[in-house]
């Protein structure tokens, strides 16, 4: 069977996700949907596909298998139960949607059409990481998880953060993928959020803030830290940290200088990129030292940005076909989303959020 996919949104990961299309077998690019700038400069890649700048008509017109939403967050859940109601499978871009409410609509919506809903969490599908949440959950109980991803943007890329903060903050945008590698490690259910914030630049959104900061409580006594900046005043010092410690040691990705390899804070690549795990044993030998050196794991030949697409429509293509109960990936995202949603309560009302 081909899945015929309607791509929704030709910004940067709709770019990614259509050119994972073009080279994944069991897919067929039904069409494209997106504002006449974005589709006028791909024209070129994709001649004789359909072009539509407007979403219902892209619908009804094609009646596509399945649909990839990669448009503003504040689209997604409209776009993705329409793509329900139209009987079609989605691949939706995260978050799920500006609120929990509405996340559990999407989630319902997939549910009640018996079609499938993958959540485009791009960390699940990469191997260095899948190896770090691995060596984190070998480290015993409770866990310190360190995790932060600022981005020094200018010019369009600043011009972008401005844009997606219209819907929501750098801890909601980029914090679910690092609360759902946090999901991950512990196995644990988060009980309290606290956050803090700050609006760095008058060209935001007053009701916005450009720099968050977010701690949370698992139940099993884990916690960890995000922060997530975005502008031209952020620092390119530190900005990415992907830390976890536990009673028998540490786990840390290990970047060269610039976060991934030679990559800067707003280089797409280098969000991803580990170059090396170093784990650290606690373990003391008799002398009351350490009892082993600690151990680089070279990463090298990973997958870059659009491998990591790929593999993800791999997924999908293989969810679609083989009708894969998607329950817990849906509930991860729900729980991801409702940490970093808290996070953003918790900055606006200065409160600690109980979950």
């Amino acid at each position: 069977m081909t899945i015929r996919v309607l791509v929704v949104g030709m910004g940067n990961m709709g770019r990614s996700h259509a050119r994972a299309y073009g080279r994944v077998p069991g897919f067929e690019i039904a069409g494209l949907c997106s504002h006449a700038g974005s589709l006028e400069a791909v024209a070129d890649l994709y001649p004789g596909v359909p072009r539509f700048t407007d979403y219902p008509q892209a619908l009804a017109a094609l009646r596509p298998d399945a649909v990839c939403i990669c448009t503003w967050p504040d689209t997604h859940a409209a776009y993705a139960r329409a793509a329900f109601a139209a009987g079609a499978h989605v691949f939706l871009e995260k978050p799920l949607a500006e609120t929990l409410a509405e996340a559990e609509a999407v989630v319902a919506a997939a549910r009640t059409a018996g079609r499938t809903l993958v959540v485009g969490y791009i960390l699940r599908h990469h191997p260095s990481w899948v190896r770090f949440v691995e060596l984190a959950r070998g480290l015993g109980k409770p866990l310190v998880m360190r995790m932060n991803l600022n981005q020094q943007s200018s010019g369009p890329t600043w011009a972008t953060h401005k844009a997606l903060m219209r819907s929501l903050s750098p801890i909601v945008d980029c914090g679910v993928h690092y609360i759902d590698v946090m999901l991950q490690m512990t196995g644990a259910r988060p009980v309290a959020v606290h956050g803090i914030g700050a609006r760095l630049s008058d060209e935001v959104d007053a009701a916005r803030r450009n720099y968050g900061c977010l701690q949370v409580l698992f139940d099993d006594g884990s916690v960890g830290w995000y922060e997530a900046g975005w502008g031209p005043m952020m620092s390119e010092t530190a900005f990415f940290v992907k830390d976890v410690i536990g009673p028998r040691g540490a786990v840390s990705i290990v970047a060269s200088e610039g976060g991934g390899v030679g990559a800067r804070s707003d280089d797409v690549d280098g969000h991803t990129r580990t170059s090396a795990l170093r784990v650290h044993h606690a373990c003391l030998g008799p002398d009351g030292r350490f009892a082993a050196p600690d151990e680089m794991l070279s990463m090298d030949g990973e997958p870059d940005h659009d491998a990591l697409c790929a593999r993800e429509q791999v997924f999908f293509r293989d969810a679609v076909l083989g009708g894969w109960d998607l329950a817990e990936h849906q509930a991860s995202a729900l729980s991801s989303l409702a940490v970093v949603l808290a996070a953003d309560r918790s900055i606006a009302e200065g409160i600690r959020v109980t979950l």
